[in-house]
């Protein structure tokens, strides 16, 4: 099989040469990938920079190399076409079906999948216009990521920012994996949480754990990947914004129940990989709590936090909407899994042994998930993302 043929559409936005670093990542991980730039694009980054960087001949019209018919070619050959930047413009002459040079030729044969990644102005972003065309564009199968929010061109921040080339290139890798054209998570909401949250002690000292959040954030990324609008509830991670997720800092576990239940409002599904703290201190001192020679501390008494999982799976703020559950397990995994699931009132519960080096802060995972419906579903040792995929396809079965 020969390497996945990708093609770069880069319209004129300032953020063009932020693609110079998508395509890199691209051809170095064994992509094929052609540049279609549009000619305002080439104010920015020049013709002879994506050539060289591509290993292909470039060009922004249907008349170059007519005999090939590139305008039906390209698109017709492409395993996946994703366009960083997309521009306002670009963005509406694609859900409008214009086609006046050789990118809109090239989106409007392609029958593979299409990802687009906005960079705009906040106003622009957020114009009726824009949102209409966005909403066309998804209807259609597209995958529109949602920018990112950040400063912009000259003194202004907002939403509108390309996302990180590292997490378009994330994006573009699992829709390629998928080898699905229409992205099957379009129009729902979803909310993750990640992390671990941390409970003061002192200004200086907290009880926290070990999760490093990479579980929740291959699923955040997995779910911006299928489509969904995506809400990233993270717990101390200081892990990259995913490409087309909104991520809301938390720290504690009340702080975390708050940002859940607000953004499970209008959620379709609601997936709670954060490790939560079940206790915290019942006081918290003012000053660092100073060492006294040839006294022992005072004991530090514990109260519970609130238990968000049980929560949410009780008290669902939309009928049908999908609860699943993560549990950290050290022995008799699969019986205190189950137990859980029944304590707990989720649809899905992902059971996995943790310890101090196994799944915690590893790029891998094993687990079973287990459904309120008595099924189980063993996912083997492998990549945090393919773990993300079985928990989606579960959860879209249920959406369905």
């Amino acid at each position: 099989m020969g390497k996945p043929k990708v093609v770069l559409g880069v319209s004129g936005g300032i953020a063009a040469y932020k693609a110079c670093e998508l395509l890199r990542r691209l051809t170095e991980s064994g992509h094929d990938v052609r540049v279609v730039p549009t000619a305002s694009a080439l104010h920015f980054v020049g013709a002879a920079t994506w050539s060289a960087l591509s290993g292909h001949p470039v060009s922004t019209e249907v008349w170059d190399d007519v005999h090939e018919v590139p305008h039906v070619r390209i698109g017709q050959q492409a395993d996946l076409v994703v366009v960083a930047p997309a521009t306002a413009d670009m963005l509406a002459k694609a859900a409008h079906g214009l086609a006046d040079d050789l990118l809109t030729n090239t989106l409007l044969t392609a029958r593979c999948p299409v990802v687009f990644a906005p960079a705009m102005h906040t106003e622009m972003w957020e114009h009726p216009a824009t949102r209409e065309n966005v909403a066309t564009l998804r209807r259609r199968g597209a995958l529109v990521i949602e920018p990112a929010v950040g400063r912009l061109t000259g003194v202004d921040t907002g939403k509108g920012r390309l996302p990180d080339p590292a997490e378009i290139f994330e994006v573009c890798r699992r829709v390629l994996a998928r080898g699905v054209t229409e992205p099957d998570l379009v129009g729902r909401h979803v909310v993750v949480s990640a992390g671990g949250t941390r409970e003061p002690l002192d200004p200086v000292r907290f009880l926290g754990n070990r999760s490093s959040g990479k579980q929740g954030y291959a699923l955040a990324r997995t779910a911006a990947a299928r489509g969904a609008r995506v809400t990233l509830i993270a717990a101390n991670t200081g892990l990259p914004d995913p490409a087309g997720v909104d991520v809301v800092p938390v720290g504690t576990a009340v702080q975390l129940r708050e940002a859940v239940l607000k953004a499970a409002a209008d959620a379709d599904a609601v997936v709670m990989a954060a490790a939560v703290a079940d206790f915290r201190p019942a006081a918290y001192a003012t000053g660092k709590i100073k060492k006294k020679d040839g006294e022992d501390p005072e004991p530090v008494v514990l109260v519970r936090n609130p238990d968000v999982l049980a929560e949410i799976s009780a008290d669902r703020a939309r009928a049908g909407q999908v609860v699943v559950g993560f549990a950290a397990e050290t022995d008799d995994v699969l019986a205190n899994g189950r137990k859980k699931l029944r304590r707990k009132g989720c649809d899905l519960l992902v059971v996995n042994e943790v310890g101090e080096r196994r799944t915690f802060g590893s790029e891998e995972n094993e687990a079973v998930v287990l459904g309120a419906d008595g099924s189980e579903t063993l996912v083997p040792h492998g990549p945090k993302e393919a773990l993300a995929e079985v928990v989606w396809d579960r959860v879209v079965g249920r959406l369905e």
